[in-house]
């Protein structure tokens, strides 16, 4: 199918600038088409996802894609969906964020062959242009009227915005018009809060090179969880593409606890299956959701994406293990990332204590007492084996990897005894 109609079927559009024109382009001719992303951290979250797997399908249906980085509009900050001015970082740090981006980018997505990603910066084209041309050449493009009608400026207009970020749409107009004259760029997408910055840098094409240009906008729509909330966000804050702030086995877990009600949409959305495959999960869903066959794949499909199919094989390790309490077989590398988040103790290499007194003086245990009776009762795991001996001594054989030793109580109450 064409790949607007792949998108619709996708639910992946919101608004579009000329929905027939587009298609009939895409149908007749390979073009380029770009998005944004300013460099305001050195990693990219799933949200950054949502555009870019766009992209990707473009380029799968033999387009080429443009990632553009915000290393000027980035200086600035856009002021959509935001309540209030951004905080404005250094050049220094900037730099430093797009260039962690980029790695990130040319892992993910192909750079190579007849349609590979194009990656630019705008700062190669703004960095060199003085006010004065700035003012004569293009702020004489805009009419104030118009750009205070736009919703990312009206929605800020009560509690005031600068005009550093008043500027913003027609930096970013700028870039469109810029990758439309040297990239021969006919389509611009973003979400749905980008609609006034790209229909701005529609004018300005228009402007510049009359009635008869051909350039387009598609939006996204905005992803929401079906509680409400956003997606990508959690109680630990966002989920990041950087292995280091969010490990390979979280990331998993993340789109494995997908709600039922979303994780269709979620396929759809972010995974390369075909119509077929990801019907016959969502009849899945419906008649043996327990199963949980469609949050497995997703989880599968966008673990291998962003990080490996050894990432992959890892996670499904941990989380079998800890599923099953039988974690004797996980490295200490792996206890490290599966219960990095469980309460940690540090433990004495050099002394060798019965299990009562270990537990009381790493203060897992409240008293003596009650070690003796956790221990009795059984509810006591030392790495996934049940103690019951109050005699027992805990000593270098009980320490995985020589790093970690895993206490457990009761079927989930874990504990993390870590060694220097």
């Amino acid at each position: 199918m064409n790949i607007i109609e792949e998108l619709e079927w996708r639910d992946a559009i919101y608004q579009q600038t000329d929905a027939a024109g587009l298609k009939e382009l895409t149908e007749k001719e390979s073009i380029s088409l770009y998005c944004g992303m300013d460099p305001t951290g050195d990693s990219m979250h799933i949200g950054h996802l949502i555009p870019f797997m766009i992209l990707r399908r473009f380029q799968l249906a033999g387009h080429r894609p443009i990632f553009l980085m915000g290393g000027a509009t980035g200086s600035i900050g856009d002021p959509s969906g935001k309540a209030e001015e951004r905080q404005l970082q250094s050049m220094e740090q900037i730099n430093r964020n797009v260039e962690s981006l980029r790695a990130q980018l040319e892992k993910l997505f192909d750079f190579s062959g007849e349609n590979g990603a194009i990656l630019v910066n705008n700062y190669d084209w703004t960095k060199s242009l003085s006010v004065l041309d700035f003012l004569r050449d293009i702020g004489k493009r805009f009419n104030v009227n118009t750009m205070l009608s736009k919703d990312i400026v009206a929605n800020r207009l009560e509690t005031g915005i600068s005009f550093t970020e008043f500027s913003y749409q027609i930096l970013q107009a700028m870039d469109y018009n810029h990758l439309y004259e040297h990239n021969n760029c006919r389509l611009q997408i973003g979400g749905s809060d980008q609609w006034g910055n790209i229909t701005a840098g529609l004018e300005l094409i228009r402007k510049e090179h009359g009635d008869k240009s051909k350039a387009f906008g598609l939006t996204i729509p905005l992803m929401l969880k079906s509680d409400g909330t956003k997606f990508g966000k959690t109680a630990g804050g966002a989920i990041w593409l950087n292995p280091e702030k969010t490990t390979p086995y979280e990331f998993y877990q993340f789109w494995l606890n997908t709600d039922d009600r979303d994780v269709v949409k979620y396929l759809k959305y972010f995974t390369f299956l075909d119509e077929a495959t990801i019907s016959a999960l969502a009849e899945k869903v419906a008649t043996e959701p327990h199963l949980r066959a469609a949050q497995k794949t997703l989880a599968s499909e966008m673990t291998t994406f962003v990080h490996s199919q050894a990432a992959l094989d890892q996670a499904i390790k941990i989380s079998a293990a800890l599923f099953s309490g039988d974690i004797k077989g996980l490295t200490a590398d792996e206890i490290e990332v599966g219960f990095k988040d469980v309460p940690s103790f540090e433990g004495d290499k050099n002394s060798e204590l019965n299990i009562v007194d270990w537990l009381v003086a790493l203060k897992i245990e409240p008293s003596k007492r009650q070690a003796r009776e956790d221990v009795t009762n059984g509810a006591i795991y030392i790495n996934g084996e049940r103690q019951q001996d109050t005699t027992a001594i805990i000593a270098a054989e009980d320490r995985i990897g020589d790093r970690f030793t895993l206490v457990r109580k009761g079927k989930k109450k874990y504990h993390l005894v870590t060694y220097k």
